[in-house]
């Protein structure tokens, strides 16, 4: 039999070799991790199973249908089997070991058979039946005593946690969809946790914690035992949804495994099956999917957008279809506990789009400026890339709080954590790097010492906002009548509209002006069309004189101003530039002495569209966390003189060595 822990973990991962050739690496865990949940769990109903079968048969002959309440009572906890079968009496027949493991597996709770349903297991049962391997597998569990007496919650929800990390180390070509690295979940824990561990020290301490993408619920188990470490007496309760139904067995079975609330772990999507819709958080955890499109749930996103505003999860706006970060974050938001009750704190791991994709009319840009106007954001910490199992790029971690202790109000601290890492012994995936204690370690502090340094800037919330105003040129054109100008009047479709006896006049009109002459005024070339075409008897449309305009006109920064009916000269599109005007700063202050005395007859449109539309002054508010330029070193390169000195010593070299060379 198999005794102390290291042996429990290893064995249970031996099994697996079983599996080789039958089954591929990555899929190990399919067996592995229902089979160790199903022994655990017979080992657990074993202690009263005589009393829930007994029980179980008077209820039935009273015909009472809801049983539940009556067996849990008599099994002294949340979970029953009333099976008289166990993992040792099953392999008392092989041959029918499928069909009697199935029905095992049926006589579970609901709850229970939930989680086996989610595994997919009836068809691993099969697929092993099928490969001759199910008898040898079942068997070899039946070696290894997982009864609560021999293996306490906590140390059994150690083995199992540590079966979730390495199958997903094995199987890393779609961890990084489920999973997130441990040492990156356990910085998120520090950080989130770090300001309020005198709160979480005292006696009877009870929190809750959420991850709206809890994967197989390493998050969640990271920060219960960071919470345990710090006060065993302090409860911290785990809640979290995710929507792959094997990663919600896994961290559904983990809970129940640890002896803690399965119920709180919900399968679905968090967008549109808010598993807790009333329900507020003290700590919320989460590292979404890169890149996840939402394009599938738009309508009701979009929906609730618009129809709740923000009584709603997502009244500050949407993103981009193909990208749902902020979707998340904004879900994560609207689960915060009011700051009258304690607040809540919110660490999140994103790529680098939610940082600055989106101009000031963006949703992005919207929910950024929401974010850092109600000064929710604490912290951004660029991580090292690599770090990832699915993806090379660059990560940021989150840092929010709508209760911010005084010395972060109206600041952000910028943490540049992208060159500390240790190189991995061997890759997984993508990831090459990790991060070692000591760069955990280091950049808590850092975190806690919110000082600036070269590693931290503590950033003004409104310095990353700006107004974006547009800076409009006048048009300048010159226009020639060539035969191959008037030509090109035939892609234009003001002037193909007409009629063809209407198309022929318009060219033969316009050839009568001379083709070698260059008009640099509009007006007095179209004084010139227009007689030309009096002189031909030919009438048409404003729209035709726009199409001979364009076709044998030219931008010509030589010609005049082209002026509007009013007077006043139309801007040229292709010279339209749009300016960022720093928050606090007045847009036509800025205009006067930042564009106007280097851009010569440059005005500010301002035009309606151009004013924001929540403060109504001048420029469309923006905001975008430009997280490198506040790192960002200026290397001159080196001297002209240490360029030449160099040259010199290269030149003497040669000449010293030609002579040897040609002799």
């Amino acid at each position: 039999m198999v005794d102390n822990f290291n042996e429990k973990a290893d064995f249970i991962w031996s099994i697996a070799d079983l599996l080789r050739g039958d089954y591929k690496q990555s899929e190990y865990q399919k067996v592995i991790l229902p089979l160790t949940v199903l022994r655990r769990l017979d080992c657990v109903t074993a202690r009263n199973k005589d009393d829930v079968l007994e029980r179980h048969e008077q209820l039935q002959e009273q015909g009472i249908e809801n049983v539940s309440p009556s067996l849990k009572k008599a099994a002294d906890a949340e979970v029953y089997n009333t099976s008289e079968y166990t993992f040792e009496t099953l392999c008392n027949d092989p041959e029918n070991i499928a069909d009697n493991l199935q029905y095992y597996i049926n006589q579970y709770d609901e709850e229970t058979k939930e989680i086996f349903e989610k595994f997919d297991f009836g068809y691993q049962i099969q697929r092993l039946d099928d490969a001759d391997l199910l008898y040898k597998v079942v068997r070899q569990f039946t070696e290894i005593n997982l009864h609560p007496d021999e293996v306490a919650n906590e140390e059994m929800g150690y083995i199992y946690e540590e079966l979730i990390r390495k199958f997903n180390e094995l199987s890393n070509e779609t961890a990084g969809e489920h999973f997130t690295p441990r040492e990156v979940i356990e910085l998120m824990v520090n950080l989130i946790f770090q300001e309020d561990d005198q709160a979480l020290s005292e006696q009877g301490a009870v929190r809750t914690v959420y991850d709206p993408a809890c994967g197989t619920g390493g998050m969640l188990s990271v920060a219960e035992e960071y919470v345990r470490q710090l006060n065993n007496d302090a409860r911290l309760h785990a809640f979290g949804q995710e929507l792959n139904p094997e990663s919600y067995a896994v961290c559904n079975s983990d809970m129940l495994i640890k002896g803690q609330e399965p119920d709180n772990i919900v399968h679905g999507n968090s967008f549109t099956q808010d598993g807790f819709p009333s329900k507020r958080f003290d700590y919320m955890l989460s590292n979404p999917p890169f890149g996840v499109s939402w394009k599938k749930v738009k309508e009701e996103i979009e929906r609730e957008h618009e129809e709740e505003g923000y009584a709603g999860r997502f009244g500050a706006g949407t993103p981009r279809t193909n990208d749902g970060a902020f979707l998340f974050l904004q879900h994560m938001i609207s689960k915060m506990k009011p700051p009258e009750e304690g607040g809540s704190r919110i660490a999140i791991v994103f790529n680098g789009s939610p940082l600055f994709n989106g101009g000031p009319n963006s949703g992005e840009s919207a929910i950024r400026r929401w974010i850092l106007e109600n000064d929710w954001l604490e912290a951004i910490v660029g991580l090292p890339e690599n770090l990832f199992y699915n993806t090379g790029i660059r990560t940021y971690i989150w840092v929010l709080s709508n209760d911010k202790p005084a010395n972060r109000e109206d600041v952000v601290q910028l943490i540049d954590a992208q060159d500390l890492y240790a190189e991995m012994d061997e890759s997984l995936g993508e990831k090459r790097h990790e991060l070692a204690q000591e760069h955990i370690d280091e950049i808590s502090r850092i975190f806690g010492d919110l000082e600036a340094n070269g590693r931290s800037k503590v950033v003004s919330t409104e310095e990353f906002g700006y107004r974006r105003i547009v800076i409009d040129r006048p048009l300048r054109m010159s226009f020639q009548a060539t035969a191959e100008r008037i030509e090109s009047l035939d892609d234009e479709r003001a002037f193909t509209n007409r009629e063809e006896e209407t198309q022929k006049a318009v060219k033969e009109a316009l050839r009568t002006l001379d083709a070698d002459k260059q008009w640099m005024d509009r007006d007095e070339f179209i004084d010139d069309v227009e007689l030309a075409f009096n002189m031909q008897g030919i009438d048409v449309r404003n729209s035709v004189y726009n199409a001979i305009e364009r076709a044998l006109g030219e931008q010509n920064d030589d010609a005049e101003i082209v002026t509007n009916s009013k007077g006043d000269p139309e801007h040229d599109t292709d010279l339209r530039m749009r300016e960022r005007v720093p928050l606090g700063t007045d847009p036509r202050d800025y205009f006067e002495e930042e564009v106007s005395p280097y851009l010569e007859n440059a005005w500010i449109n301002e035009s309606s569209k151009y004013y924001d539309d929540e403060d109504g002054e001048l420029g469309v508010v923006g905001y975008e966390i430009n997280f490198g330029r506040y790192f960002y070193e200026y290397d001159s390169g080196r001297s002209i003189d240490s360029i030449n000195e160099e040259l010199s010593e290269v030149w003497r070299t040669l000449q010293d060595e030609i002579p040897e060379i040609i002799e």
